[in-house]
């Protein structure tokens, strides 16, 4: 299980938006791996940041495959539904939460709106199969289990991403889990203050 919440490390995830948008202009479908969803705060965050972007055209085909392994907690149940304690979005800025959050059927809880919840899927995935979920995706981001991983593990998953992004695509990773020596080839970081990279190689 991966840990997070509502805007987290959100300039990592501007700054990713920001290049990815213009990376894919163009493409009919535009795919984004959130590896290591948890109970779904960051694949919102990330739909609400590329809706802001993104224009209207562009945001419909946008499809974020958002992935956890622990289904003990039904993590699946509560990503699809959306909603979430008032409390748990205290940091999202007022303007998006007018925008995209709306009162669920639970009292003291908002459910985000179908213009977010139409492009987010989820499905149960070990990142340790080594397996990966699709291909050509523009992003993907995993910012909240590598730390759980053993050092040879982190090598092996980041190169999963690599096979999974498409030829240019971006990888956006925790802010305190630098690149391991082995895969540096494989990527280039496209900014310096965020541990955001681009494949380089097919």
């Amino acid at each position: 299980m991966a840990f997070t919440f509502f805007m987290r490390d959100q300039p990592t995830l501007e700054h990713a938006a920001q290049q990815m948008i213009e990376y894919a202009s163009g493409r009919s479908r535009i795919k984004i791996w959130d590896a290591g969803c948890a109970l779904g705060q960051e694949t919102y965050t990330i739909a609400m940041i590329f809706a802001q972007r993104m224009n209207p055209y562009g945001f419909r085909n946008l499809r974020i495959d958002a992935t956890d392994y622990d289904s003990a907690n039904n993590f699946g149940d509560v990503v699809r539904a959306a909603a979430y304690p008032k409390e748990e979005l205290q940091r999202t800025p007022p303007e998006f939460l007018e925008k995209y959050f709306e009162p669920a059927e639970r009292p003291g809880q908002l459910r985000a709106v179908e213009l977010l919840r139409g492009r987010v899927t989820f499905q149960y995935h070990d990142l340790l199969s080594l397996k990966p979920i699709g291909s050509d995706y523009c992003l993907v981001v995993c910012k909240n289990v590598m730390l759980h991983f053993q050092y040879p593990e982190r090598v092996e998953v980041f190169k999963m991403f690599h096979q999974a992004l498409a030829p240019g695509g971006y990888l956006a990773t925790e802010n305190t889990q630098k690149l391991p020596a082995e895969v540096s080839h494989l990527f280039t970081q496209v900014v310096p203050d965020a541990q955001l990279y681009k494949k380089i190689g097919d």
